[in-house]
């Protein structure tokens, strides 16, 4: 390995106590070169002369004192003791970075993950004890660092693979927890699926693996599973092992339903026996809890929490109980009888043992965790939920509990009082179907039998029962209360008390508050600049308000006399469809918005006299459909606001107008509505139709490059060859709309092959010659699907063509008239995952029953009209007991099998938000046809309209019941 050499220069070498080392690389070809001639060991920092071989001159003393190595070959009985110049054949690199470590200043030279390996390497086969040390110490104190990934993952797989080769047991027993506190971040990487299985195997066994779901682990492991599906680097029966071994790891009882029921396509033995071990779970989780306590076997049902967790998302698992919670954060040194008593309080809602259990666990508090994410959990107990939140994450900072219909007001209240440090909660849900366009013909209202009569007495255990929230000690900062229209004025005067920190609010929808209401919030929380007012009674009071001096307004000498009021502050300000602002007020609010970046006032009297006193310049969203605004006032808008990426004028008819209802004011010259958005802007989400007549695909490039979210609608007919060069002219495209389009086979498949982002298809009443050819082509990334009046000739075998080449998460289908009972099955087993189905006018798919659509345990909305007469009377009870996500369900009293359908007071699923039912002008219990009979002169039924609707509505507290004169 090492030989001496003689001549001048080792003469001298030795006299002066130095030795020069001759090292080769032993991975590079013999030479017969003559070695280069001796650099100083403070040359190697800089270029090397050569990448195979290096001669250095180096301390012969240090180098016997730091390694074993070079002691036994300078300092023994080796020939080359006494020699002033030795070969060494080893790897150059490390060799290069040991020398560097123990001959240069110790500030000066570093280890990192650039020179760890090397270091490590090198270490090992010069035996460098001190370097050894020093390399374990560092690689250690990498994972103790502050829990975000600090060296690359390339870096850590390179490491494991050279650890397992040489022994290195301290890599191989740090690599595992690093990756397990950092997989948030590891999974992220393109590098993940090439992690060896016995290093992803530990990981995932670690106890401080950390993610946000368990839904997230499953998702990183069926992603490194159809990798490795793809790689020849294990035998076929190794790698089905392994792939097994990985999911078993999963606690199937934490993933969200719809995700577990999505698993079925791939993984059809794991995802079947996840959604039914789920299901199990719905029926009755507390007895299967209890006995898991007694047998001490909790591990599956605990959330995966880390002194390292950031977020905790148990959003979709209707199965969750507020037991899972508690387990979750106990001590894992309680004893069996503790943890029963405590299981089985918390789902009584008793209080007795709170402080006891804060007082054995108060050591498991997890300081990180800022988001817990409850979305579409109704089956946790909100009041012992707050409590869970108190002491397990004291620096909670958002909170999210959305679609939780029995989230009530009270909870809120109490979630303030007790977790005051939260600054956003969301709390929305599905809007109501009613609208105030809508005749009402007759409503009635009564007390939900299943609302939580206990929920005051339960609070009143706390001593916190009817406390006001203390404004000084909240931070709330942003509240979302979208859909609830069981709020009240009252409500909202509470919420007020908020005023020192509340500055955005969402109440879209929140149908019984009144203007005065909404003003009375405006007066007293002076610091908002956000709000999310849609379909409310926000009117001229309110604007009023917002236009009026603000008097604790500091900025007295403001130079901008609108700076006083507080619309001058707004940041966004969504109106859309308050019918209730007169145009002087329009004219009033817009003109005092100044620093205003998402505005909509889509379906309101907005018009040209208040758009042109709009002087803004901040605008990056702007909604003004449905409206009556014109060039003359839109133009100057786009051309002062450089940084708009958003512009929806869908309606807009007087955009094809020169002159709107004022007159251009001197040398305001404007030019068509396409010219003037493609000199200005590039666009990320745009939604047109009257005045959006491009010709070139030139005209659209390059301001539409950016364009994610794209919808054309009536007053406009886009040539082919701009649908066809859409994904060409918008590269980035995820989401297209297209309403009274010409389209064709050609445009279809080009949208589906070459718009590779592509998540959202519709078709909305397109004419031109469409067949299946369109959709027999891979479309992965396609996950909402709505085909309406387009596909009149899908047949069964086009459905299972495109249950294969994609995997929908809602589908629409409307006029496919040749379906028939047997498309339930291919749309249940293709989709398992669907979470939105809406057929309508579809044949006979419903002339045997439903029994195949209740086999989709995801879905959350189901349209079922004139799809053929065999829906039993139970159906809508069966629907809510078998689809426990169900929140939404329109039906057609045409379809009754027995001529109407029972409506239950009381669903057995506590997400049921509203029920449909339509009626046709022809009796159905005359057991007539939906359908006019078909003249002489026509081969085609003509379709009947809809006389009424029935609507059952549930909110946090009642039920109600209205016919309204609409087909909804």
């Amino acid at each position: 390995m090492s030989a001496a050499g003689d001549g001048e220069d080792g003469a001298a070498a030795a006299a002066a106590d130095t030795v020069v080392l001759e090292i080769t690389d032993a991975a590079a070809s013999p030479s017969s070169a003559p070695p280069p001639p001796p650099i100083p060991v403070s040359a190697l920092a800089g270029p090397l002369p050569s990448p195979t071989v290096l001669a250095v001159r180096a301390d012969r003393s240090r180098l016997i004192e730091s390694s074993s190595y070079f002691r036994a070959l300078l300092g023994g009985s080796f020939s080359e003791s006494g020699s002033g110049y030795v070969r060494i054949s080893c790897d150059l690199g490390a060799a290069v970075q040991v020398l560097r470590y123990l001959f240069e200043p110790p500030g000066s030279f570093a280890i990192s993950h650039h020179n760890f390996l090397p270091l490590l390497e090198g270490a090992l086969f010069l035996a460098v004890e001190s370097l050894l040390v020093d390399c374990e110490r560092w690689f250690r104190t990498v994972r103790s660092r502050n829990p975000s990934m600090v060296v690359p993952l390339d870096f850590i797989i390179e490491a494991w693979f050279f650890a397992q080769k040489h022994g290195v047991t301290f890599v191989e027993d740090v690599c595992p927890g690093y990756l397990a506190q950092n997989f948030v971040q590891v999974i992220s990487s393109r590098s993940f699926v090439h992690i060896p299985y016995d290093l992803l195997c530990s990981t995932i066994e670690s106890p401080h693996l950390t993610v946000d779901s368990e839904k997230q682990l499953c998702e990183a492991i069926l992603s490194w599973i159809s990798a490795s599906r793809q790689s020849c680097e294990q035998s076929v029966s190794n790698s089905a092992d392994n792939q097994l071994s990985l999911l078993s790891k999963v606690r199937v009882c934490l993933l969200p339903l719809g995700f577990a029921a999505g698993t079925k396509r791939n993984c059809f033995e794991f995802g079947n026996n996840a959604v039914c071990m789920i299901l199990n779970l719905l029926k009755d989780s507390l007895q299967t809890l209890l006995y898991t306590v007694t047998d001490d076997n909790l591990d599956s049902y605990r959330i995966r929490l880390t002194e390292y967790s950031k977020k905790i998302v148990l959003s979709g698992c209707p199965q969750l109980t507020t037991q899972f919670l508690y387990i979750s954060a106990l001590p894992t040194d309680l004893d069996a009888v503790f943890k029963r008593t405590i299981v089985s309080d918390v789902n009584d809602g008793c209080l007795n043992h709170y402080n006891g259990l804060v007082k054995k666990a108060k050591t498991l508090s997890f300081r990180n965790v800022r988001i817990v994410d409850l979305s579409k959990c109704p089956n946790v107990h909100f009041g012992a939920a707050i409590l869970w939140m108190k002491w397990a994450f004291p620096e909670l900072r958002t909170f999210i509990a959305s679609y939780c219909l029995l989230f009530q007001f009270e909870d809120l209240q109490y979630l303030l009082l007790r977790c005051p440090w939260i600054n956003e909660i969301n709390l929305s849900i599905d809007t109501s179907v009613i609208l105030s366009k809508y005749s009402i013909i007759s409503s009635r209202s009564e007390v939900r039998r299943d609302v939580n009569r206990n929920l005051s007495s339960y609070y009143m255990q706390s001593g916190l029962y009817g406390t006001s929230v203390n404004p000084v000690f909240s931070n709330i900062s942003k509240l979302i209360l979208e859909g609830r229209n069981d709020i009240t004025d009252m409500n909202l005067l509470e919420i007020s008390m908020l005023k020192s920190s509340l500055c955005y609010i969402n109440i879209k929808h929140c149908t019984l508050l009144t203007d005065d209401g909404i003003s009375t919030l405006l007066l007293n929380c002076r610091k908002m600049h956000s709000m999310i007012l849609s379909y409310t009674s926000f009117g001229n009071h309110s604007i009023q308000t917002l236009c009026s001096l603000d008097p604790s307004d500091g900025f007295s000498y403001h130079k901008d006399e609108h700076a006083h009021v507080m619309a001058f502050r707004l940041q966004e300000l969504h109106l859309e469809g308050c019918e209730g602002i007169s145009c002087a007020a329009m004219s009033q609010l817009v003109s005092n918005m100044n620093i205003v970046k998402s505005l909509c006032l889509r379906e309101t009297s907005l018009a040209d006299g208040a758009l042109c006193n709009f002087v803004g310049s901040s605008l990056e969203y702007l909604d003004i459909s449905e409206t009556v605004v014109s060039m003359v006032s839109l133009a100057p808008v786009i051309r002062r606001n450089s940084n708009l990426s958003c512009l929806k004028t869908a309606g807009c008819r007087n955009l094809l107008f020169e002159q709107g209802e004022v007159q251009s004011t001197s040398g305001n010259k404007y030019g068509r509505f396409l010219q003037e958005i493609t000199s200005t802007c590039y666009l990320e989400d745009v939604e047109m139709g009257w005045a959006f007549c491009p010709v070139r695909v030139d005209d659209l490039i390059p301001s539409f490059s950016k364009v994610r979210r794209m919808t054309v609608g009536l007053g406009t007919t886009l040539p082919e060859n701009i649908l066809h060069a859409l994904p060409e002219i918008c590269p980035f495209l995820e989401s297209l709309v297209l309403r009274f389009q010409v389209i064709s086979d050609r445009v279809v498949r080009n949208l589906l092959e070459s718009s590779t982002n592509l998540q959202v298809l519709c078709l909305h009443y397109c004419l031109g010659s469409l067949t299946s050819f369109s959709f027999q082509t891979m479309a992965p990334a396609l996950r909402i699907l709505r085909l309406q009046w387009v596909t009149p000739w899908i047949t069964n075998d086009d459905l299972t063509i495109l249950t294969q080449n994609c995997n929908l998460l809602e589908l629409l289908l409307s006029g496919c008239k040749l379906l028939d009972s047997n498309s339930q099955e291919i749309i249940s087993s293709g989709w398992p995952n669907l979470a939105c189905l809406q057929l309508e006018e579809c044949g006979q798919i419903t002339l045997d029953g439903v029994d195949s659509i209740l086999d989709c345990k995801a879905l959350e909305e189901v349209l079922l009209r004139h799809t053929g007469r065999g829906i039993g009377r139970t159906i809508i009870t069966d629907a809510i007991r078998e689809l426990p996500l169900l929140r939404k369900l329109a039906l057609d009293l045409c379809d009754a099998s027995e001529g109407g359908y029972d409506t239950p007071n009381v669903p057995e699923g506590k997400m049921m938000r509203s029920v449909r039912m339509s009626r046709c002008k022809k009796s159905a219990a005359a057991a007539r046809s939906c359908f006019v009979e078909a003249s002489s002169s026509s081969s085609n039924p003509k379709p009947v309209q809809h006389r009424e609707t029935i609507v059952l509505e549930w909110s946090s507290r009642q039920l109600t019941t209205a016919v309204v004169e609409e087909r909804l």
